[in-house]
């Protein structure tokens, strides 16, 4: 499975919370923070807009599978979802999780994400494989 990714979209679309990693690609798994602006239940989307470097900007959620969605307007969420390219509509983030952050302390949720992806990253180049038991056993097998 991908990694998830805070990322700039194109389109003028810009949520970046941790690692900046550039342009999104259609079908790209990505995280994402915004205040709800925006949702019509009929066409199961939403509009999140956050604030970034002085600018407005907005994305398109496709809420079709995180139904029934209990929208507050106005409140903050988190979306983690693909990025797919709809006509007319340009970039839009299907949801597969959209949870509400308000009261959350995003600064620190953004702290653990990047220290949870640094553990990551270290464990993958130490070869420390972990098993479910939390028990953890080191590669130490010549290439």
């Amino acid at each position: 499975m991908p990694a998830l990714r805070s990322i700039t979209l194109s389109c003028s679309v810009s949520f970046s919370l941790g690692n900046n990693l550039g342009a999104a690609l259609e079908g790209d798994s990505l995280r994402t923070f915004g205040k709800l602006v925006r949702y019509v239940p009929a066409e199961s989307m939403a509009t999140l807009s956050a604030h970034h470097s002085s600018k407005e900007h907005s994305v398109i959620v496709n809420t079709v599978f995180v139904e029934p969605f209990d929208a507050i307007i106005g409140a903050r969420y988190m979306v983690l979802g693909e990025l797919e390219n709809v006509e007319g509509a340009g970039a839009v983030v299907r949801a597969r999780v959209l949870n509400c952050v308000d009261g959350a302390n995003i600064a620190l949720l953004q702290k653990a994400i990047t220290d949870q992806r640094r553990f990551l990253e270290e464990r993958e180049t130490t070869g420390c494989k972990c098993s479910t038991d939390g028990a953890a056993s080191v590669n130490t097998s010549l290439p």
